[in-house]
């Protein structure tokens, strides 16, 4: 027994117990760190160093991801900001629900969080706008508020997460480790990520028409988390928002100036913003002081989201110096499997370690990109197949925004998990060896 490997596989279980009782990854990440520092160096015959663990590898990793991507996170914050106190997200999320006349709400739920994502707004910010929206949908079809959590996250971490042109970070580590493009691997790419779509709708809806059939409605009682009766209450039908068209724009511009005009994603988003603030101008009451709000709560956002991020990396910057990944990393060489299942897994378990996609993704490219060329894969493919892996198993249950998200729900891990894991662990994987076998026949 290999007990460096079992160290960090008992780190990882403790992470995501821990994270389940709802311990703030601020905390939860440097207490894990240190359970590795203190076993991980006694079964490799070394020397107890944990200040110097924490300051060396621990901090270096966390501050390098901090500088690496936060103007990324600080742009994608405040146009989601924007977004959502304009009502403009709503607004685009209103017009696209008008169009199913209450048929695949739970589909069409998954739809409009991924135009959203896909167009640049924040993940966390389309959970609060779109809670609301799918709540409305919901009762308006008699549907189980137990698929209401896998229907918006899975619009907001799958195909537009790895989805070729996705402005997201996940699309963006690759370009800045690899040196690759937003639409590495176009065609392939695309078809996977078509894939990955058809799938998640087809689960959705199966599972919708199965929860009813079995006698699971609206209104469940057997549900642990009960709604209040602000959330009881029907949204304000005579509410002006801005026309869904104009609310496109900016989105569209932003996906235009980052993958035609190959404008940093950074840029690019920084013009939408403005665009957007020029736009719906008027829809902030108290003008300049009343933006200076909009965009306060913006920054806010994008400072506690990188740090929660930032700090499970460091965990992985930790992990990736220890002696049981450097055996896990060569035993899973000395398999000889093909290299973009080598990348596939090893970017998934980082991923699964951090309870990040990105953070994951971030911790497997800086310590193994040499490898992967080694292997002689195909940077291209790598980006792509790196891009859906760190979507996999970053969704056990200790990921920090499923958690954030069963909270706004009022579900628990119990009631609606299941579906989750379908559409964010299971779908992913399958798109994975989708990618690979297209791959294979060089497919680009």
């Amino acid at each position: 027994m290999n007990w460096g490997i079992l160290i960090l596989l008992i780190a990882i279980i403790l992470f995501g117990v821990l994270a389940f009782k709802g311990i703030s990854a601020l905390i939860l990440a440097p207490l894990v760190t240190c359970f590795v520092l203190i076993f991980a160096p006694i079964f490799a015959g070394e020397d107890i160093a944990i200040l110097n663990g924490l300051k060396e590898q621990f901090m270096p990793a966390a501050a390098d991801y901090v500088s690496s991507y936060f103007l990324m996170f600080f742009m994608g914050a405040l146009f989601g900001a924007v977004y959502q106190f304009t009502g403009a997200a709503k607004s685009i999320a209103k017009w696209l629900a008008g169009m199913c006349h209450g048929k695949f709400v739970a589909p069409i739920i998954m739809c409009i969080t991924g135009l959203l994502t896909y167009g640049g707004i924040s993940g966390f910010v389309v959970f609060f706008v779109i809670y609301p929206i799918a709540l409305q949908m919901f009762r308006s079809a008699n549907l189980t508020r137990r698929l209401i959590p896998a229907a918006i996250s899975a619009g907001c971490w799958t195909w537009s997460m790895y989805g070729p042109g996705s402005p997201s970070i996940q699309n963006v580590i690759p370009i800045e480790s690899l040196g690759t493009t937003p639409t590495a691997a176009l065609v392939p790419s695309v078809i996977a990520t078509v894939a990955s779509f058809v799938m998640i709708f087809v689960w959705l809806e199966y599972r919708a028409r199965s929860f009813t059939k079995r006698g699971y409605f609206f209104d469940d009682p057997r549900l642990k988390m009960q709604l209040s009766p602000e959330e009881l209450q029907e949204d304000d039908p005579n509410e002006v928002l801005p026309n869904p068209i104009v609310a496109l724009v900016p989105i569209v511009v932003i996906l235009v100036l980052f993958n035609i005009v190959g404008l940093p994603v950074e840029t690019a988003v920084f013009i939408g913003v403005a665009l957007a603030t020029i736009l719906f101008f008027t829809r902030i009451e108290g003008g300049i002081n009343g933006w200076i709000k909009v965009f306060n709560k913006g920054a806010a956002d994008s400072g506690v989201s990188i740090l929660n991020t930032a700090i499970v990396v460091g965990f992985g910057g930790v992990v990736q110096n220890t002696k049981g990944f450097t055996d896990l990393v060569n035993s899973l060489q000395n398999l000889d499997m093909n290299p973009l299942i080598f990348v596939m897994i090893t970017v998934a378990v980082c991923a699964g370690a951090c309870g990040s996609a990105s953070g994951g993704m971030g911790v497997a490219f800086n310590a193994l990109k040499d490898v992967y060329a080694a292997l002689g894969a195909n940077f291209e493919y790598v980006h792509r197949i790196g891009a859906i892996a760190a979507g996999t198993l970053d969704t056990l249950p200790h990921q920090g925004a499923q958690i954030t998200l069963l909270g706004i729900c009022k579900c628990t891990h119990k009631e609606a998990y299941f579906d989750i894991a379908i559409t964010q662990i299971a779908v992913p994987f399958i798109t994975c060896f989708i990618f690979i076998a297209l791959a294979s026949t060089g497919m680009m």
